[in-house]
């Protein structure tokens, strides 16, 4: 028989801890999504390269990023290093954790974008005078980027619903890590997570819609 009593007050007073946690997720997501996509852009570069060494590290990057668990990731980033007695805190992990799987999956939508790139672009930066790493940055990155950037959307909001595994690791100033030690508080689950849940909600919305309405503005042509 359903007996339970909503107490959306005692809940909603415990949202601006919420909101707080709000912003350690938006810092956790932000500083891994920046991070992949530097390691990404290197990851591509790699793999365009004809070194083996290089490479087999790009490949095995992406592979294991696509191909395992963004939990098995961020436990191997807190449990698996401290094996051989490397401890990073809990933020640290999850940092490393999702900077990992974004740069494995922005990597591969970076290089989807280079085959919609013809190559004589980058040869005819060669023959004004560039040399191969010069014509990548000025002529082929941006055009990558300008390609792969609502990809690059997709997996901020990726990012910030990843931050919801740190609660695994001992993470517990993120949104979801606060609502849970709430939650253990004042026993208001129902009300504590629903109220997450919308704010998780908007905040993606925000940068999806965000995105759409930067993406008209500088690809309209």
């Amino acid at each position: 028989m359903f007996d339970y009593t909503f107490q959306w007050k005692q809940a909603l007073a415990r949202l601006p801890k919420m909101l707080d946690g709000a912003v350690i997720t938006m810092e956790v997501a932000i500083i891994s999504m920046l991070l992949g996509i530097l390691f990404a852009i290197l990851l591509t570069m790699f793999r365009q390269t004809k070194s083996r060494p290089l490479n087999a590290i790009a490949t095995t990057w992406i592979e294991i990023a696509r191909n395992t668990p963004a939990l098995f990731q961020i436990y191997m980033a807190h449990f698996g290093v401290a094996s051989f007695g490397i401890h990073f805190s809990p933020f640290t992990s999850l940092l490393i954790g999702i900077t990992f799987n974004n740069a494995g999956y922005l990597a591969e939508n970076f290089r989807g974008a280079l085959k919609a790139i013809p190559d004589t672009q980058a040869r005819a930066g060669q023959s004004l005078g560039m040399s191969p790493v010069q014509s990548f940055r000025y002529i082929v990155l941006p055009q990558m980027l300008r390609i792969s950037f609502l990809p690059m959307t997709n997996q901020m909001v990726w990012a910030i619903l990843m931050t919801s595994l740190g609660v695994t690791v001992g993470m517990n100033s993120d949104l979801y890590g606060v609502t849970q030690d709430l939650n253990a508080l004042t026993f208001r689950t129902f009300e504590l997570f629903a109220i997450a849940g919308v704010i998780f909600y908007i905040i993606t919305k925000v940068i999806t819609l965000s995105a759409r309405l930067i993406a008209a503005r500088l690809f309209r042509y």
